[in-house]
């Protein structure tokens, strides 16, 4: 097997797609190969008698099954429903003028670049302004408030990959988690920046990360509480809701939650205001 191959864990039953990153040795001198999801932003390791090797289909297959997809096309008509009833906020003399609405800015910081594409695609799709840089999660805290002073976004998503150990089995337990300890030093790092929470929405965590760390950090929204894996498009269904809600609205905590694949078990998060504002007029040139 090669860095790159695209295998499953026989173990698993073959649940999970998995590429091979890295090799590695473990403490009894036995190769394992380092792993990192296709569809779910988790890290793992197996021994190579574990894998079998799997033909991938397109990327944007994987990602967007049936499920995903259908929650794409009802984020998008959501979003123009809440459109529509956020006309309805305008004075009757201004929504006959030239109006136009403006997102929030997202600036999302994420550990895998090919998930990084496949988001920043989904928020070109959902009308939504977003600059993505791909960090390495060791590296994220060092480089956050940078990439915060240069793009000043509405939204910060930091994310990548995670992961529980099952051998240790604390979870209250930092150290038992592959990448927690970074995510919360960069929400730290980005509530130096801007410590209002209104001001700056945070989305923070990969599969099974800590949750209540994430929180007590400083994000707004966190992954997992269920301590369960998240799809790669978790944090792009969050962001969506926050970025197309009026300034002027407190969201419904329930109604973002279930507006992500994986659910309760998956994000949790608490009460912010939208991003949304009406703007007028649009460019008039004589």
């Amino acid at each position: 097997m090669r860095i790159g191959d695209v295998v499953a864990r026989k173990s698993y039953n073959k649940d999970i797609i998995f590429k091979i990153e890295a090799f590695s040795i473990d403490e009894n001198n036995k190769k394992i190969a380092i792993l990192k999801g296709i569809a779910f932003r988790i890290v793992a390791d197996a021994y190579l008698d574990d894998l079998e090797i799997v033909q991938l289909p397109d990327m944007n297959d994987i990602l967007i099954d049936r499920n995903v997809e259908n929650l794409l096309y009802r984020s998008v008509k959501k979003a123009k429903e809440r459109q529509k009833k956020n006309m309805r906020g305008i004075p009757k003399a201004q929504a006959n003028a030239n109006v136009y609405g403006i997102p929030g800015k997202v600036l999302q910081i994420d550990g895998d670049k090919e998930y990084l594409k496949i988001c920043l695609d989904v928020y070109t799709q959902l009308g939504i302004p977003a600059v993505g840089v791909a960090i390495p999660e060791q590296n994220q805290y060092k480089e956050v408030r940078a990439l915060l002073e240069k793009h000043n976004p509405d939204i910060l998503v930091i994310t990548g990959h995670d992961a529980l150990s099952s051998k240790k089995g604390n979870t209250k337990d930092i150290n038992n988690y592959k990448n927690s300890l970074n995510f919360i030093k960069a929400v730290k790092e980005a509530r130096k920046w801007e410590p209002n929470f209104d001001s700056l929405v945070i989305f923070a965590g990969a599969c099974q990360s800590n949750y209540e760390q994430i929180i007590k950090a400083g994000a707004n929204y966190a992954s997992s509480p269920g301590r369960i894996m998240i799809h790669a498009l978790d944090p792009v269904f969050i962001v969506e809701k926050i970025a197309c809600s009026r300034i002027d609205v407190v969201v419904p905590i329930d109604e973002v939650i279930e507006q992500t694949v994986t659910g309760y078990k998956g994000i949790g998060g608490s009460e912010t205001r939208g991003k949304f504002r009406w703007a007028m007029p649009k460019t008039i040139l004589y």
